[in-house]
Formats: structure tokens, sequence, C-alpha cells
């Protein structure tokens, strides 16, 4: 009788890589996880229970077959477990890295239900995809035949990228149009290196090149090039800017020298990582280094600046947060991590303003808080106690608050763009496409700042929303 390779979650308890220890990875922005070994890669993928209705992918955004391809590791066969995965997943290897498992695949794994310790599909995915890499099996896109029609894709974060991969794989011809200098968005320039190492992100950038996908860079749209020539240049248009517009803090001393947006902190450190000259990180305006630092946040950006503020050397790492640690948006991982290299939480505490010398911020004042009555989001509300208002002494502040869109219409003369309310772009579920003809939208601009993961499944689905656009009007135009 053959040996049975999977559902031994009750032999075998969960397991994750090795972690390094706090002391040396916060001397540097390498990956704080260590690889698995392909021994225990098999042994925690056979824990999986192979389980009837698989909560674990009907709560992953892109429905990963994830018990196919956990089976397929635990029986060796690692070359069909990345064919399984790459096949409904343009980026397996920055989702293993980067998406919230404990919120979507692993937080709904049922052995963790029943007190096993879910599986540990994140690390299993990296490994696959790590692996396919250097044994070579990930190749270009070499599309059976070309196809006449074009798409321009405005912005090269992962939605956007996502959709390139999904077209081009059709024969369509891509190009994408990027601000940066660097194609990537967030995954280049937002998330910091020991969350994701920028290798792994630029090896993509240029296998999508090997596959024929252009990239027009440090191109701003509605300066060097405008929004009607685009439309004018290509079949269909993406937007895929994703949300860079920082929320803000308007109150008490907010104009002070030394209070700095996350996406400009995390950028400047991001660039001194690739080795580029930045005058921001030089002078010290970016740049944590012998600093009380102070980060006003609770979301995945804020554990990014506090964890970044840690490894450039500041004399001390505070986070702000105005409710308590069991309703924070961010990853309860993550936290884990930051107190582990010495980032202190100060919870229940929100800012009301900010102390200065000499047009330099000094201080943070600080109100504390109770949890009331829950709001329309059915979060309980944060309340001042009045009288326990108290400053927390800073040379820098960074507010991670949030994202939200860009003025697109005006900033590309479009007002004819539909917008919502919020200033998100109109699009329709699934397929992207807005009131304009051609034009489709994907990602944080439509969903508003969201997971990498909706974005990259945004792309996909605009891609064959689009390819089936492609292939209507050819069978009408060969009656």
């Amino acid at each position: 009788m053959a040996k049975q390779p999977m559902l031994k979650f009750v032999q075998i308890d969960r397991d994750m890589p090795e972690k390094r220890a706090a002391t040396a990875r916060k001397e540097d922005f390498d990956e704080i996880y260590a690889e698995f070994a392909a021994a225990k890669a098999e042994e925690q993928a056979s824990r999986c229970s192979q389980c009837g209705v698989p909560y674990c992918q009907s709560h992953c955004p892109l429905h990963n077959n994830i018990p196919d391809w956990l089976r397929l590791t635990a029986t060796g066969r690692l070359e069909e477990a990345y064919q399984t995965s790459q096949a409904t997943n343009t980026f397996p290897e920055i989702c293993g890295r980067i998406c919230p498992q404990d919120r979507l695949c692993e937080g709904n794994c049922v052995i963790e239900q029943s007190g096993h310790g879910t599986v540990t599909i994140g690390a299993v995915e990296k490994y696959i995809t790590d692996t396919a890499w250097d044994k070579g099996w990930v190749q270009p896109v070499q599309p059976v035949s070309e196809r006449s029609e074009s798409v321009g894709i405005i912005g090269a974060g992962p939605g956007g990228l996502a959709a390139a991969d999904m077209l081009r794989r059709a024969g369509v011809q891509v190009t994408v149009y990027d601000r940066y200098d660097r194609a990537g968005g967030l995954l280049t320039y937002g998330i910091p290196g020991f969350k994701l190492e920028k290798d792994v992100v630029m090896r993509r950038n240029e296998l999508l090149a090997q596959g024929g996908v252009t990239f027009e860079l440090n191109c701003n749209v509605g300066e060097d090039i405008s929004f009607e020539d685009l439309r004018a240049k290509h079949d269909a248009i993406i937007i895929a800017t994703g949300v860079y517009k920082s929320r803000d803090l308007q109150m008490p001393g907010s104009g002070a020298k030394g209070i700095v947006k996350a996406i400009d902190f995390l950028t400047a450190s991001n660039k001194k990582s690739f080795g580029d000259a930045v005058e921001a990180f030089d002078s010290g305006k970016l740049n944590a280094e012998g600093k009380r630092v102070v980060v006003i946040g609770g979301g995945d950006t804020a554990m990014d600046c506090v964890r970044t503020s840690i490894r450039q050397g500041a004399t001390s790492v505070k986070c702000l947060y105005r409710r308590d640690r069991a309703n924070m948006p961010g990853s309860q991982r993550e936290v884990q991590n930051a107190e582990e290299e010495g980032v202190v939480f100060e919870w229940l505490s929100a800012p009301k303003g900010f102390t200065g010398a000499k047009g330099k911020v000094t201080g943070v004042m600080v109100q504390k808080m109770r949890l009331g009555q829950p709001d329309a989001s059915g979060r309980q509300a944060p309340e001042v106690i009045e009288g326990a208002d108290y400053v927390e002494d800073a040379d820098l502040v960074i507010k991670a608050l949030g994202f939200e869109p860009e003025d697109l219409p005006t900033l590309w003369g479009q007002p004819e763009l539909p917008v919502t309310r919020w200033g998100t772009v109109k699009a329709a579920f699934q397929t992207g496409e807005t009131e304009l003809d051609g034009v489709y939208a994907v990602g944080d601009i439509v969903r508003g700042a969201s997971l990498v993961v909706w974005a990259i499944k945004d792309g996909r689905d605009c891609a064959d929303a689009i390819i089936e656009r492609f292939n209507s009007k050819a069978a009408v135009a060969a009656e």
C-alpha cells in the first residue's frame, strides 16, 4: 500500500523558515526569513489536509490552487508545483513574501481552525518560485503569434505589470508608462528590502522586457505625453497608477521641519539601497540616523517606516496608534517583528499637534484615547481621555496615515474621466472598463489603497476583458 504523503498535520507541527536574530537583521535591509530547504518544504506542505472545500483557495483573491501545489511540493514534483502556482498568479514569489497570509489563505486554513496550526502556505509559495528561478524554469513570454493591437498601461506597479504579462501572452503589443526611473511601483520604491529584496522585483521587470513589454520610464502622463495622445496611439488604455497622495494632518505646528511623509521617507531609503544619489537622504532630511523617531499610523506602511528607521540607526523609534493592538490594520506579524527589533508601540495614542523650536519639530503633542462605541464600520471608535495629554520628544516625525488618489482628471486635463466622490476611477467590476471607450482602470486607483494581490487579480481580469474585446472586434471585421 502506497504511503500517504499528505494529512500529516497531526504528527508534524507548523514550522516557519528560520528568522534571523533581531540583533543581526536590524543592521541591514536583507530579508529576515531564511529559505526553506527542500526536505523542510516537503514536510510542511505534507501537513495540508487536502480538504474538500479549500478555504485557503476561496479566501485568496487570485483563487490560487493551493492544495494542488502543496501536494506536488510534498511529493517532490516542484516544477509541476511551480507551473500550477504561476497559472493563476503573475508574481507568486512576491506574494509569498508580502501577502498578509494570516488574514487570507493561512488565516482560513481548516487545520488552523482545528487547533493544529496553519500550513505555512506563503513560505512554501516563496520556496517553489525561488527554486523555479534557480532551476531556470521561469522563462520569458513567447506568444504563439503576434497581434496588431496595442495597449498602453499607465503605471508599472503590480496591477499594470500583471496586465502587461497576460496581454503579452496573447501576443498583444504592450507599452508601460511610469513616472519613476524603475518599474515596479510600490514594490520597488515603497516596500523595504527586508520584506522584499529589490533583485526579486528587478528580475521580474527584466523578464517582462525580454518577453516583449516596452517600458517608457521617467514619463509623466500629462506632462511628457498627454492622455489624448496615448489614447490615439493605442487601441486600449489601462490606468494603473495606484494611489500616491498621502493623507495629511493639519494641526498646530504641522509645518515644522522634520515632519515628513511616509512615501517620501521610504522612497529615499529604497533609492539609497539601489546606490542612487539621494540628496534629501544625505542631508539628513529623510534619514533617521541618530534621531528620536515618532511614526504616526498603524498600517503596514507605518510598520515599514518604524523598521526602516531602526535600520538607519535611529536612537529611538516609537509608533503612535489611536486604537489598541487588536484593532490595528497592519499585520500582527509585522508588529511582532518590529517589537523584536526595538520599536516601542504607544497604543491608544493620537497626535493633537507638534512642538518645535527655530522652525524644527521637537515633539508630538499626544492625547490618550479609550475605545468607545462601534462606529459605522463596526470598529470601536477612539475617544479622547481628558487631562491625559503629554509630549513625545521627536527629531523626526513620519506621517503614515494612508494614501488617497491623485486628481487624475485635473492632472491629465480629462474632466470626462469618471471618478467617485473619493477620487478613485469609476470602473466596472471584474473587467475594469470605464465609461470612456477603450479606457480601463485597475488596482488601487479603483479600489483605494489595498493589497498587492488584489491589484494582480484586477490586472489579470482586465487583460482578459481587453483580449475578449479585441477578439470580438476581429470577428466582426472578418464577417
